[in-house]
């Protein structure tokens, strides 16, 4: 499958960096997640491989800090999808490997050269629970 130059750029800057990173397409589709991602997440991404927005959105069971159920449509990644629009929230997590945590995430849109909305990253981090 052929991907954008944008898309394979930002995957090659994943590939580098020590704080998690995930990335999808316009539609949402999980197109990469790396290393330290791993580690949150609970699976190697050689694992799950390209998931759809709806897989990977509950792949993981979210809550916000108060403790109440996270909708997926709330989910900073999918804000962004939805608006093309950088979002922010910090919330805990369920991994695919049971283990929980809170994360803060950071989601910003990937726009093309030509002004096309091409996808989307998160980066996020393990934060300290309350």
């Amino acid at each position: 499958m052929s991907y954008p130059i944008e898309i394979i750029l930002h995957r090659q800057l994943a590939d580098c960096l020590a704080i998690p990173v995930f990335i999808v397409d316009p539609d949402g589709n999980l197109l990469f997640y790396n290393e330290p991602a791993e580690l949150v997440l609970g699976r190697r991404y050689e694992d799950t491989g390209e998931m759809s927005v709806e897989e990977w959105s509950t792949a993981f069971r979210t809550t916000y800090e108060s403790g109440a159920h996270m909708p997926p449509e709330n989910l900073p990644l999918v804000r962004t999808l939805n608006d093309h629009l950088p979002h922010h929230a910090t919330f805990r997590i369920e991994s695919m490997s049971g283990r929980q945590q809170s994360i803060a995430v950071t989601s910003i849109p990937i726009i093309g050269r030509t002004g096309v909305f091409e996808g989307a990253v998160a980066i996020f981090w393990k934060t300290t629970d309350q």
